[in-house]
Order: structure tokens, then sequence, then C-alpha cells
């Protein structure tokens, strides 16, 4: 009995020094790399660096109308961030009428603030001022290379208009072409107020697809078409807040954070072998697994690690030693008072498994509420916290019993030093 024991203790500390390895540094295997939990989870705003947006509607619409509104231009900017390839972007909104974006690891944070809020009305105008066809005439746009008159490739914005903005565009350009002023057959395109492109009209454009011309870069051709196929917002949107985090500022942070976790966790191991000897060792060990656990289970459903969800997770570090702490207690009360080390450990987590219940519910619902309604930072810190906590209920209610119970086999449970009394 007592070999086996050994033998159940020994292959549980081995498998948590592998794991514990692997999460550190990874491993090759053949031609399969499984990832260190560093590369493999997934940084924040904070920590990746990127682009934080608080944007306010400027409209006097209320109620359904507003709501209404916020929701189109919620999707609107979704599909404008699509086309930056931004991985996982959160945008929500928050109260009646703002949207907040958060974009981690965006390589240029100017251009997708610029991308994000503008209203992007487009227009083809006459040279009297009448408008041909607007953005909601385009069915498509996509980047495309031509020459110009020097015989350059440069970039231009192709667009595909329906059904209605085909035959509007071929009746204005068939006039335009006809006239024989130069300044009276160019067609003004018009973007969000500001004239970025005016052609000349030299014959009707027959089968819906004009070009837009006058972009110096692709960036920038590439942007103006992401626009006009994202669509315009139905309101006009007022930048309230922007921050811009660089990614050398927020490795730092996400650096000293896990530093100052990895200090926390090695202070507590060294409190509970001190205290609790046999227990404390048992209670390190699950306070590993515990960690595993959690950092596990954010790589498999996605989760972003933010500055707050580093909090939510030494946070519930405390509380899983708490919980420990509380067990460990109860046992020395039952073997203060004459019971075996068997004994007292089923009794010791009997009595305490009522309060250890009751204090994590509570904080359960807590981390529940931040993550459903909290956003940004305080859903991190939601995410993490209630990870924690289910991680700390399986390890010090389940795994330290079961350990604790081999202990008391391979000591044989006389020297009760070695239980802290």
């Amino acid at each position: 009995m007592r070999t086996r024991s050994i033998s159940i203790v020994a292959a549980i500390i081995i498998t948590v020094i592998f794991a514990s390895y692997i999460g550190m540094n990874g491993l090759v295997l053949g031609d399969k790399t499984i990832r260190s939990a560093k590369d493999s989870i997934e940084l924040g705003l904070d920590l990746a660096g990127g682009v934080y947006v608080v944007l306010e509607a400027n409209t006097e619409a209320t109620g359904d109308e507003l709501a209404q509104m916020m929701e189109e231009t919620k999707a609107i900017i979704g599909k404008r961030v699509d086309g930056l390839g931004v991985s996982e972007p959160n945008i929500a909104i928050e109260g009646e009428n703002r949207i907040r974006v958060e974009l981690a690891g965006v390589q240029a944070p100017d251009q997708a603030i610029d991308l994000i809020g503008k209203t992007a009305l487009l227009e083809f105008k006459t040279p009297a001022g009448d408008t041909v066809i607007t953005g909601k005439n385009v069915i498509n746009s996509q980047v495309l290379f031509q020459p110009n008159e020097y015989g350059v490739n440069e970039p231009v914005v192709s667009l595909e208009l329906n059904e209605e903005g085909r035959q509007s565009f071929f009746e204005a350009t068939s006039v335009l072409a006809a006239k024989t002023e130069t300044l009276d057959k160019i067609i003004y395109i018009v973007l969000d107020g500001e004239i970025i492109s005016n052609p000349m009209v030299l014959e009707p454009i027959i089968d819906g697809k004009p070009v837009i011309t006058g972009m110096y870069t692709l960036d920038e051709a590439n942007d103006l078409s992401n626009l006009i196929r994202a669509g315009a917002l139905p309101v006009e949107m007022v930048e309230l807040q922007t921050s811009v985090i660089g990614p050398t500022l927020g490795l730092e942070a996400f650096e000293k954070s896990i530093l100052a976790g990895g200090i926390v966790i090695a202070v507590i191991f060294a409190f509970m072998l001190l205290v609790y000897r046999v227990p404390g060792f048992v209670a390190s060990l699950a306070l590993t697994i515990y960690v595993l656990l959690v950092v596990g289970a954010m790589i498999l459903i996605g989760a972003k690690l933010t500055l707050p969800g580093i909090a939510g997770l030494v946070l519930s570090i405390g509380m899983a030693v708490d919980a420990n702490i509380l067990i460990f207690e109860r046992i020395r009360e039952e073997i203060l008072v004459g019971k075996t080390v068997r004994v007292s450990i089923d009794a010791g987590f009997k009595r305490a498994l009522r309060s250890i219940l009751d204090s994590n519910i509570t904080t359960l619902i807590a981390g529940a509420v931040l993550y459903f309604y909290g956003t940004g930072p305080i859903k991190g810190f939601g995410v993490t916290l209630t990870i924690g906590i289910v991680a700390s209920m399986i390890t010090a209610v389940f795994f330290t019993k079961y350990v604790l119970r081999l202990m008391a086999v391979i000591t044989g449970g006389k020297n009760l030093k070695l239980y802290g009394v």
C-alpha cells in the first residue's frame, strides 16, 4: 500500500514538473511543436500594444432610432477593422451613444484611428454640384493598377455599381462627355465633403465600373477601397478618447507582471511549507497544477490576457491558497482532539467544504457579472477570475484531498510535526 502511494505521488510530481517545463519552454517532437504558454496565449491591448478609441454619436436621435443607428455603426466599423487584418478586435457599444474600439497589435495606429471614425460618405458630383451617385450605389470596390499619363502603373480603386447607379452614371457621363469646355467635362469624386479625385469624362461609361484615381500609395488606395466597401456610417462619430500603446511598453508591463506573479507564488510556497509542512507541500503542488489549468483554459478558449486579467489571476491564486489554509486548519483541529491523521483529513475537508463553497460561489457570481456586463479590461479581469475560481475548487477540494490521503499512507501518520501540529 505504501509503495503504491509513493509511486502515485512520484508520478504526479514528475508529470507536474514536465507540464511546467513545457508551459515555460515549449517542446519540439519531430515535426510537431508545442509552443510555450507565453507564445500561445493571446495578449490584450494593454500588453500587446495597439489602439483604443471611444467614439460618440453626434445626433439628436433617441430611443429605438438611436439604438438602430449604433448597431449599424458598430457593424460597419467591424467591416472596416476586418479590412485592416486585425485579429479579434473588441468593438462594443457603451451606454446609448458611444462605441469602444480596441485593436491589439495594430501596426499603423494613426491610420487605424483615421479609418475607424471616418463617416465615409462617397459622392460623385457634376460641375454644377448635382450628386450623380453615392456610396449606396456601390456593390464592390477593389484596388487595381493601371498606367497613368506617364505610363507608370499607379494604384486605383475600381468600383462596381448596382443597376440604379449604373444607369444614373451612364446618363451623367453621357452629358459630360458631350461638353466642349474642359472644366465642364469633370466629374468630382467627394469623400466626406473633400474632393479626392476629379477625372475628366471623355466618353460615356456604360459598364457601371468607374475608376477612382489620384492615390499616391497602395495603402491609401486600400484604405479608400475598404471604406467604400464597408459603407458610410449612418451617423457622424466624434472621437472622444484615444490611446495608443506601444508594443515595447506593453511587453515591459507583461514581463514585470509575470515577475510579480512568480514572486507571489514563490512566497506562498515558502509560507505553506514552513507553516504546514506536508500539507503545505501538497498545497504547493496543487497550486502549480492550478496555474497550469488556468493558463491552459485561457489558451483553449482563446481568452486574451490583460493587465487586469493578471491581477484577477493573482487574486484567484490567493483564494486558492485561502481554501487550502481553511482546510489545513480544520485538519489540525481534528488532530489536536486526538483523531488520527487519516480521519482528521476526511473530517477537516468535510468541515471546511461549506465555507469554501460559499466564498467561492459568491466570488464566481461577481466574476460572471464582470464578464457579461463589463467591457475591455474589466471583462479580462472577470475572465481570469472566473476561470481561476473554478480551477481552485478542482485543485483545493479534489486534488489536495486525494494527495493528502496518499501522503498519510506514506508518512504513516505518526509524526504529527509533519502536519504542522
